[in-house]
């Protein structure tokens, strides 16, 4: 019965931990584990079971275990608690419906045992707000989740230059909370939000500095509110709803929990620093992700390859640009070439140049050195399910480390020839 009733959220898991292969065994058998296997053993019904994840080439981090241990103790609980004949079809369904919210409250809740249910129904209330629209556009809102005492967290928002405007008296978090539009028209989460503490009582609302300049990538991943997430007490995390309808949960260190096209996802930083290490340095895969990130929400598809051989054989790759021969477009591709990721992203440009149509390639210093570049998709070793993006990231990645980005969101990883990771 477990595992008919893990069959119902396999695909849930295995989506939120990037493809991996996921299995629920019987039995207490010790698996032998590296980089790329996690397990544990979990007690259902008095019988110990083997929960198994298996990745190719990615190692897994500690927001994922985290994630998994508290999942598996969600589905315990919860399978132990549905014992009556004939509701198996019922308990998957519910199970299937929820267990990823339950996981997401619970992990924000960290050792606040009375934390879930406030954090619950916080997520319940921005599920409904994701389908709201108000005069034709996607509502957005946001909330900063405390856990210091209100004169440090003045003391924090004073030293950031923010303003906070307190609520007297406070405001419990309720199912009608948005019932009047007038909150999230003016708490957008773009640079006012809610500020509430762990019992999810609204007690101010916060606007950010507006004499704080950041660049498009900045304010599309929220670094300031990052920043004080980081500062606002152990287990504190930021929670919105975006301009197109997706729920962000962040947390610190600085990673995402997206609500996606109705499934939980997880943007973890440490996934894409592991796929690219050795490939470019530190303080440009940092600067490179994050830009990724930035195309995923804004939905522009892009393909990037880090090129790990010599300038004369990526001639040889080469099938065309995107510009062709356009005086204009070579023009504007020589002043940015050979200039670093790090320089460009402080420019404002990088954006700009990895959504533009064609590869860019960068190389193992992090200077650019082709955008709009149309790769020799002959060199795809296999037959490749996907459109022309997904056959150029799986011809290129025999040359390097391949970033794609697709129009509708998703981000992939490829390495020799073969999809080592998705998100979203």
């Amino acid at each position: 019965m477990p595992n008919a009733v893990f069959d119902a959220i396999r695909g849930n898991i295995s989506s939120f931990l990037g493809g991996a292969a996921v299995d629920l065994l019987p039995g207490d058998a010790e698996i032998v584990a590296d980089d790329t296997t996690f397990s544990k053993i979990i007690s259902i019904e008095e019988r110990p079971y083997c929960f198994i994840a298996r990745r190719e080439s990615l190692s897994f981090t500690r927001s994922e275990t985290v994630f998994c241990r508290e999942l598996l103790t969600a589905f315990s609980g919860l399978f132990s608690g549905f014992q009556q004949e004939g509701y198996a079809a019922q308990f998957r369904t519910a199970l299937l419906a929820s267990i990823m919210d339950i996981t997401v409250a619970r992990s924000l809740r960290g050792d606040h045992r009375k934390g879930f249910w406030p954090i619950q129904q916080l997520i319940q209330l921005l599920k409904n707000l994701s389908y709201q629209r108000y005069e034709g556009k996607p509502a957005t809102t946001g909330f900063l989740v405390h856990r210091t005492t209100p004169s440090l967290l003045r003391k924090l928002v004073r030293e950031r230059r923010h303003a906070l405007v307190p609520l007297q008296p406070h405001e419990d978090i309720s199912p009608d909370f948005f019932s009047n539009p007038l909150p999230y028209r003016f708490v957008d989460g773009t640079n006012l939000f809610f500020v509430a503490n762990i019992q999810m009582q609204v007690t101010g609302v916060l606007h950010t500095s507006p004499s704080l300049m950041h660049t498009d990538v900045e304010r599309l991943t929220q670094r300031e509110i990052f920043s004080l997430v980081r500062r606002a007490g152990h287990g504190a995390f930021a929670m919105t709803v975006n301009e197109v309808s997706e729920i962000e949960v962040l947390i610190s260190p600085a990673t995402l929990l997206v609500r996606r096209k109705g499934a939980w996802a997880i943007f973890d930083p440490d996934i894409f620093r592991s796929f690219l290490a050795g490939s470019i340095d530190a303080e440009s895969i940092d600067e490179l992700l994050w830009t990724v990130y930035a195309l995923s929400k804004e939905r522009h598809g892009t393909v990037i390859l880090i090129y790990n051989q010599g300038a004369r054989k990526l001639a040889l790759l080469k099938k065309g640009s995107v510009g062709g021969n356009d005086p204009v477009g070579r023009l504007l591709i020589h002043r940015v070439q050979k200039r670093t990721i790090c320089d460009l992203k402080k420019a404002g440009i990088l954006l700009r140049i990895l959504s533009a149509d064609g590869m860019t390639v960068f190389n193992k210093a992090g200077r650019l050195m082709e955008t709009g570049f149309i790769f020799d998709t002959s060199y795809a070793r296999e037959v490749v399910t996907g459109g022309g993006r997904t056959t150029a990231a799986s011809a290129a990645s025999f040359f390097g480390k391949v970033i794609k980005v697709s129009q509708d969101g998703p981000i992939e990883l490829y390495q020799d020839g073969r999809l080592v990771y998705r998100f979203g």
